[in-house]
């Protein structure tokens, strides 16, 4: 008997898994359809010996001491900040948009009052921002929307910025400094022996059973299991009830070559005119040192594994309606992007499992004394004492 059934090895069903046996005691058995622990953030050493990301690469970052404190108990960390060019008029040029950014493309010499000046001149002034596309020209003007924005997105979301929600051009900043990181958390950091080795420590108790290459509808009437953590697609969990939520995949391609860089950084976007969005070269993101490098491309599918939620407001409302199916699921937690169909980083993955425990403990916590309550109601009873709480 199990007390929970976590669908998903990824980071939403790793935290719970080891939270629920470490800190609660409880037996769970973790079931994943893939045949490795750690979801995307899975990582592991090529044919040629260089630690890579075969679903593309994950940057840590993040804001929460909380989360990233977590996670230290189970790694190392190497500091790292990450850095993005894009190829754009035939120069590489720091993103997101910044000082430099600007007076490479153009030919100037701003300073940073000077270039928040330029922004204004170019801007477009937008009543109501609504869309990505009005993020973007509303900020530094459409020439540049149309170098950096449009072709990149129509590429990864096989839409028109005009028909994508604000938000995901939110996401990159403007910056009038020369400030070349692409984030700017306060922690950044990468596990220092690699996603994996961390994942294989927070799974590593008694009371956690890990089966692979299994899906758990196969195994879900076979065994016995009082509660699940569900971190799969929503839609397919309701056998597609309502349709299928749309989502946007990716085709990995990884190569090897001789050379000790394959390029200055390690991402380069490719907005315009190539069929890829970009390639990252692991050695940058590892730290680690050998005579060869691997890259990987990275091809927008409009079919494949579900990646990345797509964000329109017809979703959202489909995706509604499966909410409202999760919240009669009384024996089942969704946690996760396919779970609760949202775009998340990996810490905030993290946060979201975490603050799902510490609700699945207070609730424990709550039957405890309830129980504790009703006990000592009855042994009061019978020593013929009335007592109120």
């Amino acid at each position: 008997m199990f007390d929970y059934l976590i669908v998903g090895a990824g980071f939403a069903g790793a935290v719970l898994a080891e939270r629920l046996a470490g800190e609660m005691g409880k037996k769970v058995l973790i079931v994943d359809k893939r045949h490795h622990i750690g979801g995307n953030a899975f990582d592991c050493y090529n044919g040629a010996g260089i630690l890579i990301h075969p679903y593309g690469p994950h940057i840590f970052h993040t804001n929460s001491s909380d989360v990233f404190e977590y996670l230290s108990k189970f790694t190392a960390w190497r500091p790292y900040e990450h850095r993005v060019l894009g190829s754009v008029d035939g120069q590489l040029v720091p993103i997101p948009i910044n000082l430099t950014t600007v007076n490479t493309l153009y030919g100037l010499e701003l300073n940073s009052f000077q270039l928040e000046e330029f922004f204004e001149s170019r801007a477009e002034k937008v009543e109501q921002v609504k869309t990505s596309e009005d993020v973007v020209v509303s900020k530094v003007g459409r020439e540049l929307y149309e170098k950096f924005f449009q072709g990149y997105t129509r590429k990864q979301w096989g839409l028109d910025p005009s028909e994508l929600d604000a938000s995901v051009t939110a996401r990159v900043p403007t910056r009038t400094s020369k400030d070349d990181r692409y984030f700017t958390d306060k922690f950044q950091a990468m596990p220092l022996h690699g996603y994996t080795r961390m994942f294989e420590r927070m799974l590593h108790h008694p009371n956690i059973k890990i089966m692979l290459g299994t899906d758990y509808r196969e195994i879900v009437d076979e065994i016995k299991w009082d509660r699940m953590i569900y971190t799969g697609p929503v839609d397919a969990f309701f056998d597609f009830r309502y349709g299928k939520l749309p989502y946007r995949s990716l085709e990995f391609v990884h190569e090897t070559h001789n050379l000790e860089t394959f390029q200055p950084a390690g991402t380069v976007n490719y907005p315009n005119n190539q069929p890829y969005t970009r390639i990252s070269e692991f050695k940058y993101i590892t730290g680690q040192k050998h005579s060869q490098t691997s890259v990987v491309y990275e091809l927008p599918r409009a079919e494949g594994d579900p990646y990345y939620p797509i964000p329109r407001a017809e979703n959202q409302e489909l995706y509604k309606k499966y909410q409202a199916l999760t919240e009669l699921e009384t024996r089942v937690h969704f946690v996760g992007r396919l779970a609760t169909y949202k775009y998340y980083n990996m810490d905030q993955v993290v946060g979201q499992a975490l603050a799902t425990f510490r609700r699945i403990q207070e609730a424990a916590l709550e039957k405890v004394e309830v129980k504790a309550s009703a006990t000592l109601g009855v042994r009061s009873s019978v020593n013929g004492t009335v007592m109120t709480k």
